[in-house]
């Protein structure tokens, strides 16, 4: 006999049935993000920067990752923060719509699945406990969730810990981001040795917050960090 489901999917079930949702980026009824949506999405294909992950002309090193290299493996990110999915991202993370982290995770499973990036282990960027008392949940942890179950990799909900509040990373210079975030993040477990990680976050603009996250998964003893994004800025 199957599980009955939970009072939370019942109450959503049943709302999605009075109030069917809406594409929040077209209007479209049938769901929060619409397949047409979806396949407009700009993606960041190859070749790009193996460090950072911004679109080049080459599969080479960027001349910033060259002039100073993030300490991380990498980084990835699905598409470009434009069009839908930049209206979805923002519904999701600042107008409260968790339903989205469903059709968003699914994106970020499929990328994960196109480019089978060698990790074992999913991460995410944690908040401050102040700024997630404020929004009362972080994307991050509800991407994780619809990654794991999509890929079938196990989500490390706690190993990382946000040990001091920054400041918006928005409106930052390059250095004063990366100024901005170190020593933010502290490792929760002993020992990590062995360890390959990928770090899930939602925007990457300069790669800062991953890069002080990867410091600290490796200060605890990981042999690979990642990093992965639903979106990331496109240089100009």
């Amino acid at each position: 006999m199957s599980p009955l489901p939970s009072w939370h999917a019942a109450a959503q079930a049943l709302v999605d049935l009075l109030y069917p949702p809406r594409c929040v980026a077209c209007g479209q009824a049938g769901g929060w993000l619409c397949l047409d949506c979806q396949q407009s999405i700009p993606s960041v294909d190859p070749p790009f920067c193996p460090l950072c992950g911004q679109s080049s002309a080459t599969p080479t090193r960027c001349l910033s990752c060259r002039a100073k290299p993030l300490k991380i493996d990498g980084i990835r990110s699905v598409g470009y923060l434009e069009g839908a999915l930049q209206t979805a991202i923002h519904r999701f993370k600042y107008s409260h719509l968790r339903a989205l982290a469903a059709p968003l995770g699914r994106l970020a499973a499929d990328y994960l699945t196109r480019y089978d990036l060698p990790v074992d282990t999913l991460v995410l960027v944690p908040l401050h406990t102040g700024r997630l008392r404020e929004r009362g949940y972080n994307q991050a942890a509800l991407l994780a969730r619809e990654i794991g179950a999509v890929t079938g990799l196990p989500v490390a909900s706690e190993t990382l810990l946000r040990v001091r509040s920054t400041r918006p990373q928005v409106g930052l210079a390059a250095l004063e981001r990366r100024k901005n975030v170190e020593g933010a993040f502290r490792c929760s477990a002993g020992s990590l040795k062995g360890g390959r990680f990928l770090l899930l976050d939602d925007v990457c603009t300069t790669g800062a917050t991953l890069e002080a996250c990867s410091l600290a998964l490796r200060s605890a003893g990981a042999e690979r960090v990642w990093g992965l994004t639903l979106a990331r800025e496109r240089w100009r």
